[in-house]
């Protein structure tokens, strides 16, 4: 089984990285939309970190995992 995650990586105010995950993501997004999405995020401060409010875009990624069951339960 393969999967994807859309990884949302922010700055936040102590200078840490925070990474928001979201499962499934759409197979054509583009940088524009994400970036967009990510911009939004920090206009309305809709999230906050124990490093404080999220203050920069310090990237985004999808990862691709393929999971192979041995045994299934």
């Amino acid at each position: 089984m393969l999967t994807k995650t859309l990884q949302l990586i922010f700055g936040s105010a102590a200078g840490r990285q925070v990474t928001l995950s979201m499962a499934d993501p759409r197979d054509n997004l583009t940088e524009a939309e994400v970036r967009a999405v990510m911009q939004l995020i920090l206009d309305k401060n809709i999230f906050t970190s124990c490093g404080g409010d999220l203050v920069t875009i310090a990237g985004a990624r999808i990862v691709t995992r393929d999971v192979t069951d041995i045994i299934a339960a």
